[in-house]
């Protein structure tokens, strides 16, 4: 069994928790709040075995082998430096810092402790984007990449009321490029690895972060755009736009059901089985790694987390979004 702890007592921890169940591997040994009251009530829930509130402590357990992180994005590289200096792998959530130099550091912690540092990338680790990937040569020679993940917050009603919540607050390395743009550019380096150029454009809110925006990616041969807003909603699916073929992905960020439209007229569905919840399989690929000794994953590798986060601070950068973490 690997013990697992787990910083985060939100919606994406619970998930993260149920879907981890489902492989053999996994026991949560423990939770870890700021708010002993919020620990025991999310121990309870969860059915994990301790609590901790003092992140010094939990790092320093002998209990604890593996770690997943899900606290507001400024604090990942800190609490994950901790933990692995003290022989804790970490599977960290999207994005994995705040910015590329924070990433390198917790890369170097990794390397220097023997541990397993993992992006928790979902997409990438589904059977139905792997079924991208097999069938992507049927398209032909690849001219575009269409991606979108806009969703309202429903944080954003209490924003336009003068309540500024961590989901809009720079101090928190937060904004629509972090929380949803990433879903849709870990897959595109994925597929076509890192971009000659990209422009960018956002619109920023008054405290600062982005509501919405947009990058255009260059490859060369074929580009890239990508949408994402947490101040409006999409309804759009992803494509991969071939000479010979289509490839439309219902939502990039959990693909469900993928088709090839082909120049001639013909549908092809190349829809897999998807039996498991969807963080099952980041969960089981952390797992594996750790149970083999790997250090790191070859889906959502340190190459491809440090290639992402590369395009989202030249974003920034272009677009005037500072974030504290930065400075």
């Amino acid at each position: 069994m690997i013990r697992f702890a787990t910083i985060g007592t939100n919606w994406i921890t619970e998930a993260f928790i149920r879907a981890a169940k489902q492989v053999s591997l996994f026991h949560l040994q423990a939770v870890y709040s700021r708010q002993e009251e919020t620990a025991n009530a999310f121990a309870e829930k969860t059915g994990a075995t301790e609590t901790f509130t003092n992140l010094h402590e939990l790092a320093a357990s002998e209990h604890i082998d593996a770690v997943y992180i899900a606290s507001p994005n400024c604090f990942h590289a800190e609490q994950a430096i901790m933990l692995m200096n003290h022989g804790k792998h970490v599977i960290c959530e999207k994005p994995l810092a705040s910015n590329i130099k924070e990433v390198e550091a917790m890369m170097k912690a990794a390397q220097q402790n023997g541990v397993v540092l993992m992006e928790a990338m979902k997409t990438t680790c589904l059977p139905n984007f792997q079924a991208i990937q097999h069938h992507l040569s049927k398209i032909g020679r690849i001219r575009r990449y269409i991606a979108s993940y806009c969703q309202y917050s429903s944080r954003y009603d209490a924003f336009k009321q003068g309540t500024i919540t961590n989901a809009f607050n720079p101090a928190f390395s937060s904004g629509a490029l972090m929380d949803l743009g990433v879903y849709c550019l870990y897959p595109l380096v994925v597929l076509f690895g890192e971009p000659k150029a990209i422009q960018a454009h956002s619109v920023r809110l008054s405290s600062g972060v982005d509501g919405e925006g947009s990058i255009m990616l260059d490859y060369g041969d074929m580009d890239a755009v990508v949408t994402y807003s947490k101040i409006a909603n999409s309804y759009a699916p992803a494509e991969i736009q071939g000479e010979e073929g289509t490839i439309i992905i219902d939502a990039i960020h959990t693909p469900t059901r993928v088709h090839i439209h082909y120049r001639d007229g013909r549908i092809e569905d190349i829809t897999v089985p998807q039996p498991y919840e969807p963080m099952y399989y980041e969960a089981l690929e952390f797992m594996t790694l750790i149970e083999s000794g790997e250090k790191q994953s070859t889906i959502n590798s340190h190459a491809r987390s440090l290639a992402t986060m590369k395009i989202m601070d030249e974003a920034r950068k272009q677009t005037g979004i500072v974030f504290p973490a930065d400075e």
